[in-house]
């Protein structure tokens, strides 16, 4: 049910007359139909226009007009409602008498009803599909004969109704109703009706059945109408007066140009200072910032433009213009178009995606831009400066980026000082007046890169700007004054936290963001870098596609990465090659299956097959955490006669040295279980060297490798080449767990390794391994150095040797050998 009211009220000058022969002659019954109002309230002695557009409302009236033409008007407690049930009505209402009913062009009936008198619905009820009310009259006349300070108010109300007619606040037809009544509760009715109130406030009074204190209540409203008319007429004045003054003002200054023009002495500066002075208007500086501008304005103003400093203070109050202090986009805080644009723009990165997701559900609950900052941490490539451009899409705020690299001054961050010749703003506040937002996206790129000399650390000034409690008064120390930084969202990235300050790093959220696996990055090359790479190279018309296998080829053999950057330059390389192919009319082939794939790139760049060189005494495949991702690390022992030195190279460092001596005391103290010879370490030299000698390499988890290297090349083992390992080692065997797993065993498998030995206490981070790559790794896990040389130490060259003869006279089928585990395939 559905009713559009609209009330446009007439009452004849003898109303008061007009209204008691009505009621008198027209009898009351105990049961009406009921007309719900949406929006208005009705009142006794009132004439009213309803427009009705609901089925059950036109069923109201139709009742009405074949029986009494009488109707109970009571309004809806809430107007939004569509269908009201007796729940959702008032009690209390007026009993009116339909004078008039027309039926309009578009349906709906409009009704001129007569409101005779109040009414008190003590039950509601449904009668053949029409809503009735059992009713009672409510008798609200006044208690005999109004005495004088009934007069008096009456009086008062009319008086101050001639002063807001006379100016235009009340229509004059109030004073012309209202002329010849003398009943109080009369008068309050009608000037009540007359009052655009609040349906809440028009019923109160409505259920105000004591006469006297309507007639006070609306002595009250009159009085604040007549208050606010005042206090806006005198507002008004004293703008007219500013105005007067300003355009006094306006004819001085004219007039001193004009004598300065006639003197030779005018020049276009005035009109650069009134430019600014505009500017600065426009600008809606907070209260500290328009003071300072007004202190340097006034300085600007008395100074000659020849003098020095005229072209310093001029440049600093335009720095003040330029600064967003109150221009601010809005937030589009719709958690799933965040969703949407963060799937849309990238690939993978589901916790780093999660963990946006929750800040900004946080921001929708919490309405305050104020929250921690988040800091991406991986190596290069995986779209970490990327993701801080998504949010600022998926928020609708502006965004820009500042690189850190290299950063060594710490006026980069904070500005000069204005005494310096040159001085400027910082990166800071030059970001976010190159943004324009005062809540922009300020993703701080390279945060690991930020250095120190005598100039001072910008990483220390960083702590200020990137402390949500310290930086709403962020002090920039060329705007002298301070500046709100707390509804901007900083967002920083980093490659490693090793170089970042540890106070630093505390004010950081830290998001981990890893490497991507094959699979991963074949979705993103088809999705976004194959795409992107036909269009810049001009062949996005042209029909063509990759096949799975030459792009896997692809990734494996031209590409050894934790990010997507090096694939993307071979997809350039591979996209320029085919516009070659096309602009010398030799055609291009349809699809690029792995043979055109070889001939169009070439050789390829990375080979794991031809670094494995079989099982080997002595050499063990180690795994290694960098900025770039995992790594397979091998470490080589080999063994001399000698007198029992310990040679380390390949630029070791104090850590892996530690690894390597705490590796052979464990052999020495352990030789006889481990099959030694007890006096080696008087006759034998040993040599532990890691490849790659122009790189240093330092870390605990190379441990349990450099002690498997050391008894292989002591035992004369070999070690199985499908098998890596990491762990740290102490003095008596145990094995520590060790950080970056996802990066290593990913690494693993781009050399082929199929299966690794870790620390048990890191059998938890497997999780963090995507399912696909997790099933195609048997991992180990270990808790003792014996356990692990248990895995991967095959039986010694010798024993192997005659076995293979002794198959071969025979011809017998080599059996494989069953290794011990100590887990089972996660």
């Amino acid at each position: 049910m559905s009713k559009k009211t609209k009330q446009t009220e007439r009452t004849q000058k003898n109303a008061k007359k007009g209204g008691t022969k009505l009621e008198k002659a027209i009898r009351i019954p105990s049961t009406l139909p009921v007309l719900t109002a949406k929006d208005l309230v009705a009142f006794p002695g009132v004439m009213m226009s309803l427009f009705v557009s609901r089925a059950a409302s036109m069923r109201s009236v139709e009742r009405a007009l074949s029986t009494t033409r009488q109707l109970f008007v009571v309004a809806q407690q809430n107007s939004d409602v569509a269908e009201p049930t007796a729940h959702d009505l008032y009690t209390v209402g007026v009993v009116a008498h339909i004078v008039r009913t027309l039926t309009l062009p578009d349906g709906r009936l409009k009704v001129l009803a007569q409101g005779m008198t109040r009414a008190e619905a003590s039950a509601y009820g449904d009668a053949e599909g029409v809503l009735i009310a059992r009713i009672k009259e409510v008798q609200s006349s006044l208690d005999g004969e109004p005495n004088k300070k009934d007069k008096a108010i009456i009086n008062r109300i009319r008086e101050n109704l001639q002063v807001l007619v006379q100016h235009e606040q009340r229509p004059e037809e109030i004073l012309l109703v209202t002329e010849e009544i003398t009943d109080p509760g009369q008068l309050s009715d009608i000037i009540i009706a007359h009052y655009a109130l609040d349906a809440s406030a028009a019923q109160t009074l409505l259920e105000q059945f004591d006469a006297r204190a309507r007639l006070r209540a609306t002595d009250e409203l009159i009085a604040q109408d007549l208050q606010q008319f005042l206090i806006s007429e005198q507002v008004r004045e004293q703008a007219r007066d500013e105005m007067n003054r300003g355009q006094r003002e306006y004819f001085l200054r004219e007039q001193v140009k004009l004598i300065n023009r006639e003197l030779g002495e005018g020049s276009d500066t005035s009109e650069d200072i009134k430019a600014l002075k505009e500017s600065l208007a426009k600008a809606k500086l907070p209260p500290h910032a328009k003071a300072e501008a007004d202190k340097q304005m006034r300085r600007l103003e008395r100074m000659q433009p020849e003098a020095s400093e005229y072209a310093l203070i001029r440049t600093y109050l335009e720095c003040l213009v330029e600064l967003p202090w109150s221009l601010r986009t809005k937030d589009n805080l719709d958690v799933k178009n965040a969703k949407r644009v963060l799937a849309d723009e990238h690939f993978g990165l589901e916790k780093a995606k999660d963990r946006i997701i929750e800040y900004l559900s946080v921001l929708k609950l919490k309405n305050d831009s104020r929250g921690p900052i988040l800091c991406f941490v991986g190596p290069p490539g995986v779209g970490k400066t990327s993701l801080g451009k998504s949010i600022a899409n998926a928020l609708g705020r502006k965004f820009v980026r500042v690189s850190l690299g290299g950063m060594r001054d710490e006026a980069e961050i904070r500005g000069h000082r204005r005494t310096y010749v040159g001085a400027m703003s910082g990166r800071i506040l030059s970001g976010i007046k190159q943004a324009g937002s005062h809540n922009c996206v300020f993703v701080l790129d390279e945060l690991d890169k930020v250095g120190a000399d005598f100039r001072g650390d910008p990483a220390a000034a960083l702590l200020e700007v990137l402390d949500p409690q310290q930086n709403k008064e962020f002090m920039d120390h060329y705007l002298g004054i301070p500046f709100d930084l707390s509804e901007v969202m900083f967002i920083a990235t980093a490659n490693t936290l090793d170089t970042i300050p540890d106070a630093l790093v505390d004010r950081l959220e830290i998001i981990p963001i890893s490497g991507y696996t094959v699979e991963e990055k074949m979705h993103i090359s088809k999705r976004f870098l194959m795409p992107r790479q036909r269009k810049e190279n001009g062949i996005e018309k042209r029909a063509f596609k990759i096949s799975d296998e030459a792009l896997t080829f692809l990734i494996e053999r031209y590409t050894l990465e934790a990010g997507v950057r090096g694939l993307e330059r071979e997809v350039g390389s591979l996209c320029r090659k085919l516009a070659r192919e096309v602009v010398e009319g030799r055609g291009m082939p349809s699809t690029i299956d792995l043979k055109i794939l070889q001939k169009l790139l070439g050789a390829t760049k990375v080979d794991p097959e031809t670094r494995e060189s079989g099982s080997q005494v002595g050499l063990v495949r180690g795994l290694a955490w960098t900025i770039n991702g995992g790594e397979v690390m091998p470490i080589e022992a080999s063994t001399a006669k000698g007198s029992g030195t310990l040679q380390l190279t390949g630029q070791l460092g104090s850590v892996m040295q530690e690894s390597a001596q705490a590796a052979l005391f464990y052999a020495r103290s352990h030789a006889k279980e481990l099959g030694l010879d007890p006096e080696f370490h008087g006759k034998y030299d040993l040599h532990v060297h890691v490849p790659g000698g122009a790189t240093p390499k330092d870390g605990p988890s190379a441990g349990i490798t450099i002690a498997t290297a050391v008894v292989s090349a002591l035992a004369n083992r070999p070690v199985s080449k499908d098998l890596a390992m990491t762990g740290e080692i102490t003095l008596r065997g145990n094995v520590l767990a060790i950080g970056g797993l996802k990066e290593k065993a990913l690494a693993a498998l781009r050399y082929g390794i199929t299966r690794i030995i870790i620390p048990q206490e890191n059998v938890k981070d497997l999780e963090d391994i995507p399912k696909e790559q997790r099933e195609k790794i048997q991992f180990i896990p270990v808790k003792h150095i014996g356990e692990v040389l248990k895995v991967a130490l095959l039986a010694p060259v010798k024993v192997q040797r005659k076995i293979t003869e002794k198959m071969a006279d025979k011809k017998i089928k080599p059996v494989k050998r069953k290794r011990p585990t100590v887990s089972a395939h996660v």
